[in-house]
């Protein structure tokens, strides 16, 4: 498994940040390879992505969800094998860390080259880099869903969405 740590500063606050990442349907917007994220309920997103002409779908669920600090999941089902943690630090009222820490299980032999290479971390900073023109370019965020999600508690915690 390799281990993809990367993080980028956005100029806006905290909870801006937070609430678009929890609007997983519009990752397609801004993570390359991503063609289509399905929400399927508070703690689990049905994937697709076609990177390097190769379509894999797979599910993950969301494990510990904290408003304006923390999101993790791992994959459950399907051709991906990963997990990771998107984490928010506010810097000041107006400027927000957003760090994603991503352990990655390449499966197949273009994907193994492709880590070896490198390939894997680029994507990631990429996608970080385009998250920030995306939220920075909309000044707000498209939704928001507050709930927390603590380990072991298959139901989470209702929140709202606005």
């Amino acid at each position: 498994m390799s281990t993809v740590r990367k993080a980028v500063d956005v100029a806006v606050p905290v909870h801006t940040a937070y609430n678009q990442w929890t609007q997983f349907e519009d990752f397609p917007q801004f993570m390359e390879g991503v063609e289509e994220v399905r929400q399927v309920d508070d703690r689990h997103n049905h994937w697709t992505t076609k990177i390097g002409g190769i379509q894999r779908e797979f599910d993950t669920e969301i494990v510990d969800q904290l408003p304006d600090d923390r999101i993790t999941w791992r994959s459950i089902e399907g051709d991906t094998r990963q997990r990771g943690s998107v984490r928010f630090e506010p810097l000041d009222e107006t400027h927000t860390r957003v760090e994603l820490t991503m352990d990655v299980e390449p499966s197949g032999m273009a994907e193994k080259g492709a880590d070896a290479l490198g390939l894997i971390d680029r994507r990631v900073n990429g996608d970080l880099n385009r998250f920030k023109d995306y939220i920075e370019g909309r000044g707000a965020e498209s939704g928001a869903w507050r709930g927390r999600i603590r380990p072991g508690n298959p139901g989470g915690t209702p929140g709202s969405a606005f």
